[in-house]
């Protein structure tokens, strides 16, 4: 499935979480089997060479596709909160966002030292996320060898936080 009908399945929702945001709804390409297939091959496809141990998901739509991924690549899944939802011991990054912080959370020895890790997310917009989710990742001693994502909004600039890694995105808007 090309780029184009891939796009068919993402919906605008105006207004959505708040007035003035349109929101990209990936539930039409989550209730295909055919359009996630095709999808999982498109976010994996500049990875697959790449000897990936761990693809990390982030709360909570990252977990959708990372599990999808982490089976075509033969890798483990790691998921990464939002603060007090993971048991044991932990690992925590707080970040900055547009108003007021959040913070990324990942159980300690899900990620050893010797792994490449793809982390996986459904949109990339600022790229404050995906940043703190690197560095939480390097805290462990882990390369992050990539991120994947199935949308990018192009206009907010977020890749320019991802640095010295592979980014790659399905759809860009």
């Amino acid at each position: 499935m090309n780029k184009t009908l891939l796009s068919s399945y993402i919906k605008d929702v105006a207004n959505f979480p708040k007035p003035g945001i349109i929101f990209k709804d990936i539930s039409p390409l989550l209730a295909s089997q055919v359009a996630r297939k095709s999808m999982t091959q498109k976010l994996i496809e500049n990875f697959k060479n790449k000897d990936i141990d761990v693809v990390v998901g982030i709360e909570s739509r990252g977990f959708l596709f990372g599990m999808l991924m982490a089976d075509a690549l033969n890798a483990r899944f790691v998921m990464m909160r939002k603060p007090g939802k993971l048991p044991g011991e932990i690992m925590s990054k707080e970040y900055d966002l547009e108003y007021g912080k959040d913070a990324l959370e990942v159980q300690k020895g899900c990620i050893q030292q010797s792994n490449k890790v793809l982390i996986h997310d459904d949109v990339l917009a600022t790229g404050g996320t995906a940043a703190a989710a690197s560095s939480l990742i390097k805290q462990t001693g882990a390369q992050v060898t990539g991120y994947s994502f199935i949308i990018e909004l192009d206009f907010l600039n977020g890749r320019k936080l991802l640095h010295n890694s592979i980014v790659s995105s399905v759809l860009n808007y």
